[in-house]
């Protein structure tokens, strides 16, 4: 609301199957980003939109559970880019970040362990983020952080943490941000109807006809509602302290 911005509504064609009628806003949208978190979206919508990021009026029929999947995971990516994002930005106003030239650190220094903040130790019961790593012929498919996108200044420093910690900042930190995530999602979406047959049971999916710049405009929001979701989660948990309870 402060930052004016209409969420997208429910995703439902209309008669002529199509379902991204909705205002431009993607200037604003970016405004919300630093720049270095604004290159790895663009990483990100590449992967996604493939050969057609440059030709946002074609329209394409895709399952509307795709598309919902897609989103999903777009949110979590939000989220997970703002957390390490926000840590990024920290370090970079310390000049302390890993691998930089002693200008821009002002002092060398042969380890980051002492500055960075600590991260959970439990993790058990968080949803992990499932980058989405390619968009073959409408389909999605969930692969490794990182692959196949150009290398910019956020994801080298990414890529200097260790496994278990990008493993930990990857998750989710609490049900409650998982079930705001589902809900979210549901209610643009939909619920998978599901049929049964004699072969037992089938979710009957929709193909819906989107826009390249609709399918565009609908990843950048669910990054910045990811975005959002964690400055929400960590400044209620500053009050009543419920992540991982």
């Amino acid at each position: 609301m402060d930052a004016n911005i209409s969420l997208i509504p429910s995703v439902t064609p209309d008669l002529s199957g199509k379902v991204d009628l909705w205002p431009n806003e993607d200037g604003k949208l970016e405004q919300l980003h630093s720049d270095e978190a604004y290159e790895m979206i663009q990483n990100h919508l590449s992967l996604i939109l493939g050969n057609k990021a440059g030709d946002l009026t074609s329209v394409a029929e895709i399952s509307k559970f795709r598309v919902g999947q897609v989103y999903a995971a777009s949110v979590m990516y939000g989220y997970f880019l703002k957390r390490v994002d926000q840590r990024f930005q920290l370090e970079k106003t310390m000049k302390v970040l890993p691998n930089a030239t002693e200008e821009e650190n002002g002092v060398h220094r042969n380890t980051m362990d002492n500055a960075r903040p600590s991260i959970e130790q439990d993790t058990s019961q968080v949803m992990s983020h499932p980058e989405v790593s390619a968009w073959p012929g409408g389909d999605v498919s969930p692969g490794g952080f990182g692959y196949g996108i150009k290398a910019t200044r956020l994801r080298n420093y990414v890529m200097s943490f260790d496994g278990d910690t990008l493993q930990r900042y990857a998750a989710i930190r609490s049900k409650e941000a998982v079930s705001i995530i589902e809900k979210h999602t549901e209610a643009l979406f939909g619920r998978p109807e599901i049929v049964v047959t004699p072969e037992g049971a089938v979710s009957k999916d929709e193909n819906i006809k989107i826009s390249f710049g609709g399918l565009k405009k609908l990843v950048l929001e669910a990054v910045t509602f990811g975005s959002f979701l964690w400055d929400v989660e960590s400044y209620v948990d500053s009050r009543y302290h419920f992540v991982f309870n």
